[in-house]
């Protein structure tokens, strides 16, 4: 039987610092303290090469029950839909106008934080209520 691995969900940006605080301000999740030796981590980065100042920042989970996020910079803009996107979890349990009133009071919350709400996809009998959105530089996630 195959053991279950940790993993991180890395996400490709712009600006690795501020997108990770809009992930914190969404998920609950936390900056990590800096390394050993430093105070924060503005001094941490400035220890490294001008090339690399700014170009990472992490987020993770308060309890450690969920994935560490990373946030790398890249040069280039986001081009297509993303092929993996997370789903924020906060419907779980509930149905029908219930369920509908949940997601759209985080969509509301989470636009106040520079999200974008794309549509509201109603329950049609099959699946039930989601809202997909895109985070501040246009990654797509749903409140499901």
């Amino acid at each position: 039987m195959a053991s279950i691995k940790q993993f991180q969900v890395t996400f490709d940006c712009a600006e690795p610092e501020r997108v990770a605080r809009f992930w914190c301000e969404v998920l609950g999740y936390v900056v990590p303290p800096p390394p050993d030796g430093f105070a924060t981590w503005g001094d941490f980065d400035h220890s490294l090469p001008t090339e690399r100042q700014g170009a990472a920042f992490v987020c993770m989970d308060p309890s450690g029950a969920g994935p560490r996020l990373f946030f790398q910079r890249v040069p280039e803009g986001k081009v297509v839909k993303n092929r993996v996107h997370l789903d924020v979890r906060v419907g779980t349990g509930l149905v029908g106008e219930e369920r509908l009133a949940a997601l759209e009071a985080e969509c509301a919350r989470l636009v106040a934080l520079g999200a974008v709400h794309v549509q509201t996809l109603r329950a049609d009998g099959v699946n039930e209520s989601c809202i997909p959105m895109q985070d501040i530089e246009g990654n797509e996630f749903c409140l499901d």
